[in-house]
């Protein structure tokens, strides 16, 4: 089935043409991916697949099986009319990103292995790899924009906001740097996804429909504490109240996370039931590593779950160069809502973000990323 120009108005279909220009999509089987490569070959791009294998421990189970997925890459690349390859990454993803995701959860912290993975896996051994096959470009299913501003210097680029805003993912990707934006291109930046399932549906993709993957970044959702016990051993502590008084004992501060409610095992605490009996809602707001003890606190809005202030180290900004101090917006997490904060000082080794009204939960491991407007300049690890 093909769309007719008229039914797709994105306003880069019949401009710009690149026929001599090779783009190396990263399919993964998603519907996301799939689009991607038709709506670049529509452009004239001359377009390859490559489908990425990086994780082979429990290949075969249920929650992370590349086996359908690279059916599914196949298939899509058969109706679009691209030639496929599939490369298998998955030594670099286990010394780039696997490792830091354990070494920081048995630090006590709560690491996204997403934006690691980006800058570690997608944007450099994928796009060091699609280097030896010729490529000019590559790009990826991902919902985000890439600007070139010219400038005195020269043109420098601009990691954008997606104009759809519910799946923005720019947040993932502030580690990217100019010399990997300058050869992305994120087609998706540009559309809704209710657009991008309606052209996968009219073109008859056999993935139009494929659930969006979620999970741990190319190992997929599943029991996560379950999982994580394979890699790290429990080492079970007192729960405490912000009295001290021992109401339940964890399996170890690596499979807790702050603002968690959920998988406490402390439900109905003798002494703090309501009146209707039920007991009330606890929150993960302290680990204590010394001590091994994690400490929980009732109510959404206790003091110990708010912050006016954050620390952040590992930083990266896309200029290359730290952004003058000022006001700003941070996202302490992926799908908050811009928070308006003041960039406090800032140095090679990291900066200080305060904001105007307190941030929930802002949790040591996860990333600070510094907007101004839709322009994401780069961020942090929290401290």
């Amino acid at each position: 089935m093909h769309l007719k120009h008229t039914d797709y108005n994105l306003g880069i279909m019949s401009q710009n043409l690149h026929p001599k220009k090779r783009v190396v999509v990263g399919m993964s089987g998603g519907v996301d991916s799939s689009v991607t490569a038709w709506l670049l070959k529509q452009q004239g791009y001359e377009v390859v697949g490559l489908f990425m294998k990086n994780w082979e421990d429990d290949d075969d189970s249920e929650y992370c099986s590349t086996r359908q997925d690279w059916i599914d890459a196949v298939s899509v690349a058969d109706v679009v009319g691209v030639d496929i390859e599939a490369v298998n990454f998955a030594a670099e993803y286990k010394d780039r990103v696997f490792a830091d995701f354990l070494r920081e959860y048995s630090a006590g912290r709560t690491p996204n292995p997403d934006v690691l993975c980006n800058a570690e896996i997608k944007f450099k051994a994928f796009l060091d790899h699609a280097m030896t096959l010729g490529a000019d470009h590559i790009a990826t299913g991902h919902y985000a924009r890439v600007r070139s501003v010219p400038g005195d210097g020269g043109a420098h680029f601009q990691l954008l906001k997606a104009l759809d805003h519910t799946k923005d993912q720019s947040y993932f990707l502030h580690r990217l740097n100019q010399a990997q934006l300058s050869r992305t291109l994120f087609p998706l930046g540009e559309i809704t996804k209710v657009e991008v399932r309606r052209i996968a549906h009219e073109l008859g993709l056999p993935n139009a429909a494929k659930k969006d993957s979620t999970g741990i970044c190319f190992i997929g959702e599943r029991p996560f504490r379950e999982f994580l016990n394979r890699y790290l051993p429990t080492q079970p502590g007192p729960i405490l109240t912000e009295q001290g008084k021992k109401i339940g004992t964890h399996h170890g501060l690596s499979f807790y996370t702050l603002g968690q409610r959920k998988g406490l095992g402390i439900g109905g605490v003798k002494g703090h039931q309501q009146a209707d009996g039920t007991g009330p809602t606890w929150y993960v707001a302290r680990k204590d590593l010394k001590t091994n003890t994690l400490y929980v606190v009732e109510g959404h809005e206790h003091p110990w779950l708010l912050s006016s202030q954050l620390h952040a180290g590992q930083i990266s900004w896309v200029r290359g160069q730290s952004p003058a101090p000022g006001p700003y917006a941070a996202k302490t997490r992926y799908r908050q809502e811009d928070a308006a904060c003041v960039l406090s000082q800032s140095s090679s080794e990291g900066f200080a973000l305060d904001f105007t009204d307190q941030q929930w939960a802002v949790t040591p491991g996860q990333s600070a990323v510094l907007y101004d407007g839709e322009v994401c300049l780069g961020g942090g690890i929290i401290i």
